[in-house]
């Protein structure tokens, strides 16, 4: 027989940074006090949020040229209030460094390469002052390595801005959970608590967990690609499928005092190639990410295979859209790439000839493929048109919220949190007081 656990006014599902920014969020500018998050793993952000699962970066649209001027404007917004956070947790609760800033560029190489960046560059240093043009001298002053072996007829010029963050966003879930604890010590959190089974009462859900059953008057599911299947389970969502990415990283001794990315390949919606000093060891730069679909829903957790395809569908028309979608041309030619990149021997190869668009002169010896790095990102197959959704995927019901990905990842947690919020107020008949004018001051 199942124990009954406490009811909540709201149960988050995830432990993730979507998840604990909710957490720290509703317990510091609401007035809801009954509050659970359960996480089925034994610490918060082990999945996506891992530090060695992503690309440890804080994306403004400053340099992401895949990024439209709106776009890069509404990203901007939310990352802001992440940066706002982090700097005034400089010193955290737990006493662990959550970030490390330095300078940041986006390279452009070639003439067509330079004319577009320079056509680029004058709406985007409207939204980011602190945004510059820069060519070959000073590219070189700010990282040497970049022209060491470089043509030196290349046309080359940047756009530099010292607002570079690499976070741990890990730490970053650790601490939205213990000032969430710090502002109401009467949050209910479970970890080892898995989501078995999720239903609809009249005026309630009943969650069924490994510990017991649990009751919600509304539930925000934060558990990526899971979240999808999860909402299927109630019906929603039934014309979306996931397609899961994972990327993969090469790393090298530190050849690069910043990041340095390098222009977006067009049509493609995965990053383009960049180097990024490890989080936690500005002596280590990372390359990458590459990106190949693979069917789990967590990297390196074969026990997901089978809630993938639970969360694809077995229909013909996910097949239809997944065939539609890795046969276009450009996407066909890079993915097949990307496989090659992961392989031995012949991987470091290919890969390198990325990397020397960054570092010319990088020797094959100081590259080494990053075993057991590299996580997921699970792209929405809508098979209504058969296309991957670009951006935020996310789906309410009745009193129910489910948070697929946010765009671009954790950089966007507090600002999907401060949506969320508005929402799960108006969920509960506006019983509840969110506090905005607090918020927007304190992180806007």
């Amino acid at each position: 027989m199942n124990e009954t656990l406490p009811g909540y006014d709201v149960l988050i599902v995830g432990g993730g940074v979507v998840g604990t920014a909710l957490l720290y969020t509703l317990s510091k500018y609401t007035d809801i006090k009954n509050v659970g998050l359960i996480e089925k793993y034994s610490d918060f952000g082990l999945v996506n949020s891992a530090s060695y699962n992503n690309s440890q970066t804080l994306h403004f649209g400053d340099i992401e040229t895949n990024y439209s001027i709106d776009k890069a404007r509404s990203v901007k917004r939310m990352a802001d209030m992440v940066m706002k956070y982090l700097e005034s947790e400089k010193e955290p609760p737990s006493g662990k460094k959550i970030f490390s800033k330095y300078s940041k560029m986006v390279l452009a190489v070639g003439s067509n390469q330079v004319q577009e960046l320079k056509k680029r560059f004058p709406p985007f240093s409207e939204l980011f002052p602190k945004l510059r043009m820069i060519e070959r001298e000073e590219i070189g002053k700010i990282e040497p390595r970049v022209l060491e072996g470089r043509d030196p007829d290349q046309e080359i010029i940047a756009l530099v801005t010292e607002d570079g963050y690499t976070v741990d966003f890990k730490r970053l879930c650790h601490s939205f959970v213990d000032n969430a604890l710090m502002k109401n010590p009467t949050l209910d959190i479970s970890l080892d608590t898995k989501l078995l089974k999720i239903t609809k009462e009249s005026d309630h859900y009943t969650v069924l967990t490994n510990k017991g059953e649990i009751k919600a008057s509304v539930v925000v599911i934060a558990a990526g690609g899971h979240s999808l299947m999860i909402a299927k389970s109630l019906g929603y969502g039934k014309n979306l499928a996931v397609l899961s990415m994972a990327g993969s990283f090469y790393t090298a001794p530190k050849v690069l005092n910043g990041k340095v990315y390098t222009i977006q390949v067009p049509k493609l919606p995965f990053a383009a190639i960049h180097g990024d000093p490890e989080v936690h060891s500005e002596q280590v730069t990372r390359f990458g990410p590459t990106a190949k679909p693979i069917f789990e829903l967590e990297r390196h957790n074969m026990s997901t295979f089978f809630e993938y395809w639970k969360t694809f569908g077995l229909g013909i028309s996910p097949i239809i859209s997944l065939l539609n979608i890795l046969f276009d041309k450009i996407l066909f030619s890079y993915i097949f790439m990307n496989f090659l990149y992961d392989l031995p021997f012949v991987g470091k190869r290919l890969f390198i000839k990325e990397v020397r668009k960054i570092v010319p002169s990088l020797k094959l010896d100081e590259l080494r493929y990053a075993r057991g790095i590299g996580g997921t990102r699970p792209q929405i197959v809508n098979n209504t048109t058969r296309k991957l959704e670009m951006g935020e995927a996310k789906l309410a019901g009745d009193k129910i919220i489910f948070n697929i990905t946010p765009s671009p990842g954790a950089s966007t947690c507090l600002g999907n949190a401060y949506s969320d919020t508005q929402e799960i107020i108006r969920f509960l008949d506006d019983k509840y007081k969110f506090n905005k004018e607090a918020f927007e001051k304190d992180l806007m």
